[in-house]
């Protein structure tokens, strides 16, 4: 059986990678979503891991519903960096000011 503590150590590598990942590459914006979606699965791992290790199920609750959230922030996010591509022709996140309102 494999312990809680392995678990908790792969979701923080897993957190400090996207976490590393937002702070390394500002410029793509395809990045910085893959980054957040590896900080979100490493919050995810985590609450599997402590579901198993309570007994509990209310861990995979929380996992469906940040799932969820999950997909609806790629597709909104993505439907913008079309958007924003179709409109300047590239994705460079320096150059999105003309969104703001």
């Amino acid at each position: 059986m494999i312990p809680l503590s392995a678990y908790l150590i792969l979701g923080a590598m897993v957190f400090g990678l996207g976490f590393a990942g937002i702070l390394i590459n500002r410029k793509n914006l395809i990045v910085l979503l893959m980054s957040i979606e590896l900080m979100l699965l490493a919050v995810n791992t985590n609450f599997i891991a402590f579901s198993q290790y309570l007994r509990v199920g209310m861990g995979e609750i929380f996992v469906f519903f940040i799932l969820t959230v999950a997909a609806a922030e790629s597709a909104i996010g993505l439907a913008i960096l079309v958007l924003f591509y179709r409109n300047n022709g590239n994705i460079n996140v320096d150059e999105m000011n003309t969104l703001r309102g």
